[in-house]
């Protein structure tokens, strides 16, 4: 039974900026005694950020929701996938990472609909943002780039090591001219992580984690529901009862799943191989760093131990970073 309303934020940001160590860092720095929830939401088929979250420990609830966008279908999917993690988990926050192709807006205006108010807290919408993306006019072309910063509460430049001076005054200058009037918080999410420093989290539990999102409270009013909207716009089942989970991945003669995917002139491939493959360390990273992609994310059984692997192609400049769990095995590994 839900007493009182859930904290609720949603963490945007684009393709690689960083979401996934970010809430990594907040997992590692949450107060002993709460359980939190994540839900993750990949633009791929096949979900990894799950599997690089599930290692947080037993008070933290994560669940995927891969294969594109939370905030389509009328929102159907978002409001299935929360009900499905507060049934299972009762958790005392919950964080949303919608992937970085899709629509918070959308995500925050259904999570704000009348029915869910008595169960979910709309608290600081959080946008991480690499400032060296602002040189590409794709990003300032990008009416889901704008969106994600104009929804924050909190803009968290991230990879601060990595920006110019040059690179933060185009930051500022953008934000002014879309009049977004967030705060900036320069930060460098992977050292913080690295180094166990929990200054940013308490400086987002001291101002933020409690503050209601500022863009909700200046929605106009909503109408209504009235007969002409379709089922799938209607009130969910309460009590948040859970649906069954997704079918169980159907592999093929090699023990190899496969599945595509599209979205706004992006493509995905995922692969998903049998526990009985090992691969070689070097040679994968060999591999990951031939191939022309946008981003990579992987975890690998390979003779050096469990790998993940994040790999992400910017200006024809490869970074790729191996990370290591002293676990066995699991039932299946993905790339």
């Amino acid at each position: 039974m839900i007493l009182k309303p859930i904290p609720t934020h949603v963490v945007t940001g684009f393709l690689g900026v960083g979401k996934t160590s970010f809430i990594q860092y907040l997992l590692a720095h949450k107060p002993v005694g709460e359980t939190w929830a994540v839900l993750v939401n990949e633009f791929g088929e096949i979900g990894i950020d799950g599997e690089l979250l599930r290692g947080e420990g037993g008070d933290v609830a994560i669940k995927e929701v891969a294969g594109g966008c939370l905030c389509c279908a009328a929102g159907v999917p978002i409001q299935v996938a929360v009900n499905q993690l507060i049934a299972k988990a009762k958790p005392d926050r919950l964080f949303i990472e919608p992937t970085g192709l899709g629509h918070p807006k959308a995500i925050v205006e259904t999570l704000s609909q009348g029915h869910f108010q008595q169960v979910l807290s709309m608290r600081a919408s959080l946008c991480l943002v690499d400032p060296r993306k602002l040189n590409d006019p794709r990003y300032l072309e990008s009416e889901l780039f704008t969106q994600q910063l104009h929804i924050a509460d909190l803009i968290l430049a991230n990879k601060m090591d990595l920006a110019s001076d040059d690179d933060v005054k185009r930051l500022e200058a953008y934000l002014t001219q879309q009049a977004i009037k967030a705060e900036v918080m320069p930060v460098q999410v992977s050292k913080l992580l690295l180094e166990n420093d929990a200054a940013l989290y308490q400086s987002l539990n001291l101002h933020y984690f409690q503050r209601p999102t500022a863009w909700r409270a200046q929605m106009p009013a909503r109408q209504t529901l009235g007969a002409s909207l379709t089922g799938a716009l209607q009130r969910p089942t309460l009590p948040f009862e859970e649906a069954p989970e997704a079918q169980t991945l159907q592999f093929d003669e090699q023990g190899i799943y496969r599945a595509s995917n599209q979205h706004e002139g992006r493509y995905t491939l995922g692969w998903v191989f049998d526990y009985r493959y090992e691969f070689d360390f070097e040679a994968l990273v060999a591999w990951v760093k031939q191939q022309g992609y946008l981003r990579l994310k992987a975890v690998m059984i390979t003779d050096e131990g469990i790998a993940a692997l994040l790999a992400l192609r910017v200006l024809k400049v490869d970074r790729c970073k191996a990370q290591f769990a002293a676990n066995g095995p699991s039932p299946s590994q993905e790339l």
